[in-house]
Order: structure tokens, then C-alpha cells, then sequence
């Protein structure tokens, strides 16, 4: 018996987390036996989440889809039966085409996210849908307040590298569990630590990264923006702001300083976020009294009503102390590695035809229900699983539950979105297609080439999208051209030398590199950090209420450090993993117990969760985590989105994830 060849090669996760890990991937044959870290990438240094530490689990398991189905039964029930690949593309083509001819191109809706972060694979739909006149989604629930925020203030200037924080003097956490969003930025935070900095970790409940922290503010959800404005108070007060970088780098610091921080002093912010005033000052002085402050923003706080300004309120806080000036010092919100490589050879606005409408992800569910004008006939869903990570589930499942509307899933494995669809096509996973990555954690960038064979009959996001248009008859040349070929246009019109260009294309990870004086060349029309912006609709930062409901806790539903997103379900047993956790002292009041099983609900929804009583939870919040399946839920119907709204952020179009209350009561 032959022994099949080993081998090993390199790749990036593709995940949707800041840290797009370098991999190790080994290959016996036509299987991925083994997947490690890449010990000498820049940033990941070797190390893997649990998440991916067995991603062969996922590649190889025994419920992939592979072959396309067609359904057979009810909407939602998971019945169908398979069908060949020209079978299902012919349906396609013929549906899409009847929706043009009768309803008008803008019948046709494709919903996509983040299931990969590739370049290519993340935004192959948009060359095809833009062609077809299709209704547009504005791609951004997780976090485009928190970008909308930063942009406002910094334009597309770029965040500071992570690994700069191992030279910070105070580091802080912010919003940010980073033990299960963000793991690798903990060697940094170490190595910083360990030449004498103090970290502290802001956030709304006890962590796992508040154990790792020397102090901790516990804040009142959605009061952020005000926390941020009553440190801003103190600096200014107390002479800790730097007035030579504010001369040179700052727009807008007296009237931001006079009409907007002095309406916020520490007694007054005490009252609204919950911290004592002693430890706002207390950290305030820590802050503006060290050498290289760095603050490692998380979107949790930009997940509000208030989300925009709330970020705004945070990332005005360097530009007052100067924290730009220094090695160790400033503020990391997102990465740009866009800049560097990015989507434009495979974006929508390269081949729009014409204007279309403009669907915010968040409101999916109305889209569904209530749009007209035309109403979406057509819906085509890759790489996201909205049945489940969209807010407002109720709608949401109403809308995909009609019998009119015409669903296409191209997925892994069946979902609780895939049951609602008309045709199911079985998707590629990273390991099996070619794809391009950059990050928005740190700026290494590299190629994750194919490994192995598509399992079964998958077929990547690309492939795909090709046969569809060419289905249609749709003869644009780019959908002739391959993965590999649209790769390297990809690479070659990036702004970046012809040497880093061939170091990518073949397959090395590389490092962009910044120049020394990034951090003080801000990309704003004026030069400068505009704490002062005219294109504003409110041109300060300012603290605003969220929209807040009149229920009784609080409700937050963080990451689980065992999934992402509802990514990695599918290795986890079908059994509840959902969890409510609940102060001991509101427990009593309610008269709930450990372990029972209680309701959640508000005007939106209901939710039958286990519940679990936890101290680390703050007296009148209840904390889950996870996106799970409904395989993974002790409700019959429903997951935790089912009580979050499709309300929008106050700029940015923003999902309101964490703006929700609720109530509880016994089930029993």
C-alpha cells in the first residue's frame, strides 16, 4: 500500500477577527491533517484561538454540503433533494432573469458578510449583482459606527500597529474582551507590562481580560462617549493637555474644549456611566500623565444608538495628550490594510451600471417584509447566515419564510438560513479555493493558495458567481478570468512596489511597511485631527443617550470564545450552549435560581434561556455570548437575536446590537 505524500504550506485564517493568523497547514494526499501558527509571522508569532486550532474538523466533517439541493418541503423545515450543478444554475439564471423581466433588476437582493475575510471570495458578488441593476447592501453590521467615528475625526489616516503597544507606558483596553476577539494583542500587552506598564481594561462586565488587567472600570452600557468626555475634563483642568501637538496637528480643541468637555465634569459623567468620580480621575491623570499612552479600541461601544459618537468622544482623547508623538503611544481602532491591497478591481463600484437602492444590512428584515417598489423577489445569501447574526430575528425569518421570494445559500453546511432556501450550493472553505487577505488588526498581508481539492461538488464564492453570469449570458471578460488571475490583478493595481507585489504572489506573508512618520501624517482635508469637523451634521463630538427601551436589564451578548459569529457551530455538539448570566442580588429580587430556566423578552421577541448567576455581571445587566444555531438554543424557535432591533447607529448605518433591555421571569 502507498503511502500518500505529505507536505506542508503556508495560508492565513480567514475568519472575521483582527488578527488574520499566519498558518502552518499540513496536507496527506487529498485531506488537511493538521493546521498550526506560523511562528514567524509578525504579529501572530505561532499561536492559534481554540477556533482554529482544528479547523480540519470543519474542512473534513461529516455534514458538509456536497452536492446543490433543491427544496422539497416547507420553508425553514431543511427538506430537499440533490440536484446536478447545471440543474441549479439554470434555476438561477431563469429566476433572476424572470425578476428583471417582470419586477425590475432591483428585485434581486444579495446579502454577504464576513464567513471569509478573502479579498476575492468576501466581494465576488458584487461584479455580478452590480451588472444586474440589483438592489445594493451596504456591507457593515458589526462595526461601521465605529468606523464612521474614526473616519470623522482621523479621515484615512492610518491606526497604529499593534505591536507598538509593547513600548506603551499605560495601555488600555477598551471595549475589548480580548482573550476571545483578539488574542494575540495579549503578547504585546505583556511585553509592555513586563517593562513597567499599567493596563487597564474599560468595559461593561468582568472578562476574562479584566483578570489579566492591573485596573478595571466597569461602565454603564452605552455611556462610553461620556466616560471618554469627563477624562477629557480632568486633562483639561488639570493642565495634562499637550498644547504644542494641539497647535500643530489639531483642529477645533477650543471650541471642542469650551462648548463640549466643560459641560462634563467628573461628578456629572459619575452620575451617568456609574464609575465613581475619584476613579475617572484616577484614571484620567494615569492617562495624561504617561509618556506613550495606547488605547486598543473594540466595537462593543460603537454598538449603541450613540455609536458614532461615542468613538468620536474616544479617539479625541490622543489628540489631546498628544499620545502621536511617541513610539508606544496613540490609538488602534481598526487597521488599514486596505490601503495597501484592497477590493477595488472586484467592487461594486467598478461595474455599476447604474444607481441602485441602498439596503443597510440591519434592516434585512424590512427589506423582506415591507420594501416594495419593487419588493425583493430575489434573494442570493454567501458567506453570512442572517436567519441567525441579523437583529430583529422575528422579521427576519418572516421575511425568509415567503413563498415568493426566491432564495439561493451558498454554504458550507446547512444553516438555519440555508433551510429557508429554494436552492442550496455547497461552498468551498478557505483551504479548498485562492484567495488574498489583508486585516484590520495589523498590516501583514499574504495569499492563502488552494490546498486541497473541493470537497465533495463545492464550489468557491468565485467560481460560482462566474457560472452564474455565465449562465445568464453575461459576457463582462471578468468572469472568465480565474481565481489566481484575479488575484494577481488584485495585487499588481495595489500601491505598492513591484518587489512587495511578487513577495505576495508568492505566498509570502509581508509586513507593510509604514513610514516612521505615519502616525503625525493624518488623512483629513485639513492635514489634521479635526475634533472640529463642518461636514457634520453635529461637528464636535458629543455625548448622546442611546436609544434605550423601557425594560428592565440591560442585555449584552458578547463574543464566545469558542465560536465567531455563528462560524465553528458546526463543531460543536447540537446541544444548548446559550446561557443568560445574572448578578446574584437582581436573581433574588426576581426570585430565578441557577441553572433555571427563565424568559427573556421585550416588545420584539421572547426567549427561553438557561440562566446562570454570576457576580461578574453588573447588578441590573444580563450577559450572554455567542451566535448560536437553533440545534445550539434551549428555545424551540428562537436565538438571542430574536430581542435585539434593527434600529440604526446615529451615523454610519450601524448595527444596535447591545442597545437592547429586557425582562426576566421563571419559566416554571
Amino acid at each position: 500500500m502507498m503511502t500518500k505524500p505529505i507536505h506542508t504550506r503556508t495560508s492565513v485564517c480567514p475568519y472575521d477577527c483582527p488578527d488574520a493568523c499566519g498558518l502552518i497547514l499540513t496536507i496527506e494526499g487529498d485531506q488537511l491533517q493538521r493546521v498550526e501558527g506560523m511562528k514567524d509571522h509578525s504579529f501572530t508569532r505561532g499561536t492559534l484561538c481554540q477556533k482554529m486550532q482544528h479547523y480540519e474538523r470543519t474542512v473534513h466533517h461529516r455534514e458538509r454540503l456536497t452536492t446543490p439541493l433543491r427544496r422539497i418541503g416547507p420553508k425553514g423545515s431543511g427538506q430537499f433533494k440533490p440536484i446536478t450543478w447545471d440543474e441549479a444554475l439554470k434555476e438561477i439564471a431563469q429566476q433572476f432573469q424572470h425578476c428583471i423581466h417582470t419586477y425590475g433588476s432591483e428585485s434581486i437582493m444579495p446579502y454577504s458578510y464576513a464567513g471569509t475575510m478573502g479579498i476575492l471570495q468576501k466581494s465576488a458578488g458584487d461584479p455580478l449583482f452590480a451588472i444586474l441593476g440589483a438592489t445594493r447592501q451596504d456591507k457593515g453590521i458589526c462595526s461601521p459606527a465605529k468606523r464612521y467615528g474614526w473616519a470623522s475625526l482621523m479621515g484615512n489616516t492610518l491606526g497604529s500597529r499593534p505591536q507598538d503597544i509593547q513600548y506603551s507606558d499605560c495601555v488600555v483596553l477598551w471595549s475589548l474582551n480580548a482573550v476571545a476577539t483578539d488574542v494575540h494583542v495579549l503578547h504585546d500587552v505583556t511585553i509592555a507590562r513586563q517593562r513597567g506598564a499599567k493596563l487597564w481594561v474599560i468595559d461593561t462586565y468582568y472578562t476574562e481580560t479584566t483578570k489579566l488587567a492591573d485596573e478595571v472600570i466597569i461602565i454603564r452600557p452605552g455611556t462610553d462617549g461620556a466616560f471618554a468626555l469627563g477624562v477629557a475634563y480632568v486633562l483639561v483642568e488639570e493642565g495634562l493637555v499637550h498644547e504644542e501637538f494641539i497647535h500643530q496637528y489639531v483642529q477645533g480643541y477650543e471650541g471642542f474644549r469650551d462648548t463640549v468637555i466643560s459641560q462634563y465634569p467628573p461628578w456629572k459623567v459619575a452620575q451617568i456611566t456609574g464609575v465613581p468620580e475619584e476613579r475617572i480621575i484616577q484614571f484620567a491623570r494615569a492617562y495624561g500623565q504617561a509618556m506613550a499612552p495606547f488605547i486598543r479600541l473594540g466595537s462593543g461601544l460603537s454598538r449603541y444608538g450613540n455609536g458614532a459618537n461615542t468613538v468620536r468622544c474616544v479617539v479625541a482623547l490622543p489628540a489631546l495628550v498628544g499620545a502621536y508623538l511617541h513610539t508606544g503611544g496613540g490609538l488602534l481602532s481598526s487597521a488599514s490594510g486596505s490601503q495597501f491591497v484592497g477590493g477595488k478591481r472586484v467592487s461594486w463600484e467598478r461595474f455599476q451600471v447604474k444607481e441602485t437602492r441602498l439596503n443597510p444590512m440591519i434592516h434585512l428584515g424590512p427589506m423582506l417584509t415591507e420594501a416594495d417598489k419593487p419588493p425583493i423577489k430575489a434573494l442570493y445569501v454567501y458567506s453570512s447566515n442572517p436567519a441567525v447574526t441579523s437583529p430583529d430575528q422575528t422579521v427576519v425569518r418572516k421575511g425568509l419564510a415567503r413563498e415568493d421570494l426566491f432564495t439561493v445559500v451558498h454554504e458550507r453546511f446547512m444553516t438555519d438560513t440555508a433551510k429557508y432556501a429554494d436552492i442550496v450550493l455547497p461552498a468551498t472553505t478557505s483551504v479548498e479555493h485562492n484567495d488574498i487577505y489583508n486585516s484590520y488588526g495589523h498590516y501583514t498581508i499574504g495569499c492563502g493558495y488552494q490546498a486541497i481539492p473541493p470537497v465533495g461538488e463545492s464550489r468557491s464564492n468565485w467560481d460560482t458567481i462566474c457560472s452564474i453570469a455565465r449562465t445568464m449570458g453575461i459576457d463582462d471578460p471578468v468572469f472568465a478570468m480565474s481565481e489566481l488571475e484575479m488575484i494577481e490583478d488584485i495585487v499588481r493595481h495595489a500601491p505598492i512596489s513591484r518587489e512587495v507585489q511578487d513577495r505576495i504572489l508568492a505566498g509570502e506573508l509581508v509586513e507593510m511597511d509604514l513610514s516612521s512618520t505615519y502616525k503625525l501624517e493624518f488623512g483629513t482635508p485639513s492635514g489634521k485631527i479635526e475634533l472640529y469637523n463642518p461636514l457634520e451634521r453635529e461637528p464636535y463630538p458629543v455625548y448622546r443617550e442611546a436609544h434605550g427601551d423601557t425594560a428592565e436589564f440591560f442585555l449584552i451578548n458578547g463574543a464566545d470564545p469558542r465560536i465567531l459569529d455563528s462560524s465553528f457551530c458546526e463543531i460543536q455538539e447540537d446541544t444548548p450552549k446559550m446561557v443568560a448570566r445574572m448578578h446574584p442580588d437582581d436573581a433574588q429580587r426576581k426570585g430565578v435560581w441557577h441553572s433555571e430556566f427563565v424568559r427573556m423578552y421585550n416588545e420584539r421577541g421572547s426567549l427561553r434561556i438557561a440562566l446562570v448567576i454570576d457576580d461578574a455581571v453588573p447588578k441590573g445587566t444580563i450577559v450572554s455570548s455567542g451566535v448560536w444555531w437553533q440545534s445550539q438554543s434551549h428555545d424551540s424557535e428562537y436565538t438571542m437575536n430574536v430581542l435585539t432591533a434593527s434600529r440604526s447607529t446615529d451615523y454610519g448605518w450601524g448595527s444596535t446590537f447591545y442597545d437592547v433591555k429586557v425582562h426576566v421571569e421563571s419559566c416554571d
